[in-house]
């Protein structure tokens, strides 16, 4: 699986969290799933981590991929 790259997050004043993707705004978390966020940031793969909570680590060409003939064995 390749490395999920490109995501960065932000705090707010008021504690909203917003993570961005390529400098496009991916999510926005609030209250109690901000902090959860932000502790899992803290303790694992932050790429990774923003890839998860925002959904952008699959986007449904697998199946077309795995289906290319380069593909195929």
């Amino acid at each position: 699986m390749g490395r999920a790259h490109g995501f960065s997050y932000g705090v707010q004043g008021d504690g909203t969290v917003v993570i961005a993707h390529r400098g496009r705004t991916a999510g926005t978390l609030r209250g109690g799933r901000a902090e959860k966020f932000l502790a899992e940031v803290e303790s694992g793969d932050a790429q990774l981590v923003m890839a998860r909570w925002t959904g952008s680590y699959k986007f449904g060409n697998e199946r077309t991929a795995r289906d290319h003939p380069r593909n195929r064995r």
